[in-house]
């Protein structure tokens, strides 16, 4: 008995590269949004806390992310402009646009890892409490919320690694041209016949001549 080696579809063949392409942009986009957002959300928050001597007493600080560092807000702001700038180009102008979006994911989650310990921020704000340029901090603290801007960080990145791997698959804005790059026919104008007096309204209001003379 022969045995019969089954041959797969071309239809399905070539719906394949569709299918990654379509799931690969969802997901891009829903890490690239979800990652900016988390990263500017977690940047309004308290980073980290102390203590401040001040008239003998103890006087509580608290930073924000954004007085640790200004790195992640920027960099999500870039994420996002590069998210949406990955569908007005091509090619290496794509290739480009996906190099941006991934380095900013990973300047974010680089910029926050490293606040997670910064203490700087603090010892500003105790310097200027107690009126001694040489006062630090004491009792310092963290909260998570930088390891959240990480987070962020790390979404946009990941983004940034599916338009490089599966950018080439996604659609462009411009609906100028054909998926083969050759520029759309222009379309004719309409045959208008003068006996047939709603072809001639039509014509006009189509802004068109209906005699078919060219103005002088």
């Amino acid at each position: 008995m022969e045995h019969v080696t089954a041959v797969p579809h071309p239809r399905s063949e070539a719906a394949a590269p569709a299918r990654s392409g379509r799931r690969s942009l969802a997901l891009a986009l829903m890490c690239g949004a979800l990652g900016a957002a988390v990263a500017l959300l977690a940047t309004r928050q308290r980073w980290s806390e102390g203590t401040a001597t001040v008239a003998g007493g103890a006087f509580p600080l608290t930073a924000k992310g954004s007085d640790v560092t200004g790195v992640p807000a920027a960099l999500a702001i870039v994420g996002l402009a590069a998210l949406v700038a990955v569908f007005a180009v091509r090619r290496a102008g794509r290739l480009a646009v996906s190099v941006l979006l991934a380095l900013s994911g990973a300047g974010i989650v680089a910029a926050a890892l490293f606040g997670a310990s910064d203490s700087s921020a603090l010892d500003d704000k105790a310097a200027k409490a107690s009126g001694d340029t040489s006062a630090t901090v004491a009792s310092l603290t963290h909260t998570a919320w930088p390891y959240a801007a990480a987070v962020g960080g790390a979404l946009i990145l990941l983004a940034g690694l599916l338009a490089l791997r599966y950018g080439r698959l996604w659609p462009a804005m411009s609906g100028r041209y054909e998926r083969d790059g050759a520029p759309r026919p222009r379309r004719t104008a309409a045959v208008v016949d003068p006996d047939r007096p709603e072809d001639v309204w039509k014509a006009l209001d189509r802004g068109e001549d209906p005699t078919g003379v060219d103005p002088a």
